[in-house]
């Protein structure tokens, strides 16, 4: 398993380049962040080539797929995120659905989830980019998003039909909303564009907590996938010494 740090969260509140120089030095030269509008991009792209590290993927900015009545704007802003990515070489965006509306039927968010989407792909193809949405949980982190389980995304995912549109897997997510993650995630791989992780319960280091993660890459491994596993979360102890000693443990494991 490919591994790519997310620094917004590793290195919350810490000086991006001087964290991505930090990873490069270990020997850890994949990541990924949330936001790109609000930092100095064309510095972080410069560095990164710099330092030829890849930018393995980036969020859209936060405009719902719930409320059709937005999906010019969400159009024109995944026209302005795709490029930025052509500029830096990544091949993955990350998008959130939106929160839910109380005042539409579930079965309407989901068809505007669906035909947003749809409405995207040309575009995607075109440049060559995969956009990968993500469950989130609402019991602990996301209280009202839309889109929390699993099920419903991988049918998104059929109705839409498209390569360049699947689900982003985040363990740590899918394991307090429903469990089951090794069997859902291989029933499921060809559906799955990307994984996160974070431990459980808190959101930190991999190797803390309820769930072994170095079987659960194992299963995922075996199931032939080439992308990555974004570890994205907050640490207790130093962020390198998290991420070096899950590489540690998944180079045991082989």
């Amino acid at each position: 398993m490919k591994i790519s740090v997310c620094i917004d969260a590793l290195y919350n509140g810490k000086d991006f380049i001087s964290s991505m120089k930090e990873l490069h030095e270990n020997n850890i030269n994949s990541f990924e962040f949330w936001s790109w509008w609000d930092k100095d991009i064309d510095k972080i792209i410069k560095v990164q080539k710099q330092l030829n590290m890849k930018i393995i993927a980036f969020c859209t900015k936060f405009i719902s797929l719930t409320d059709d009545t937005q999906l010019d704007e969400y159009i024109k802003s995944l026209s302005e995120s795709i490029e930025i990515a052509k500029k830096c070489g990544c091949n993955t965006l990350i998008t959130q659905v939106g929160d839910e509306i109380t005042t539409t039927s579930r079965y309407q968010q989901h068809r505007n989830i669906v035909n947003g989407l749809k409405a995207c792909v040309p575009i995607l193809e075109k440049a060559n980019i995969t956009l990968v949405f993500e469950p989130l949980n609402v019991l602990v982190d996301h209280e009202g998003y839309y889109l929390h389980n699993s099920t419903e995304a991988f049918l998104i995912v059929d109705e839409v039909n498209s390569p360049y549109v699947k689900v982003l897997y985040d363990v740590y997510h899918q394991q307090i909303t429903e469990g089951n993650i090794i069997e859902t995630i291989t029933k499921n791989i060809d559906n799955i564009g990307h994984f996160h992780g974070a431990g459980i319960p808190g959101r930190h280091e991999l190797l803390s907590g309820e769930l072994d993660y170095i079987n659960i890459i194992k299963s995922i491994d075996d199931t032939g996938f080439m992308g990555y596993m974004g570890l994205e979360y907050f640490p207790v102890d130093d962020a390198l010494k998290g991420v070096i000693a899950l590489k540690d443990s998944l180079s045991k494991k082989e």
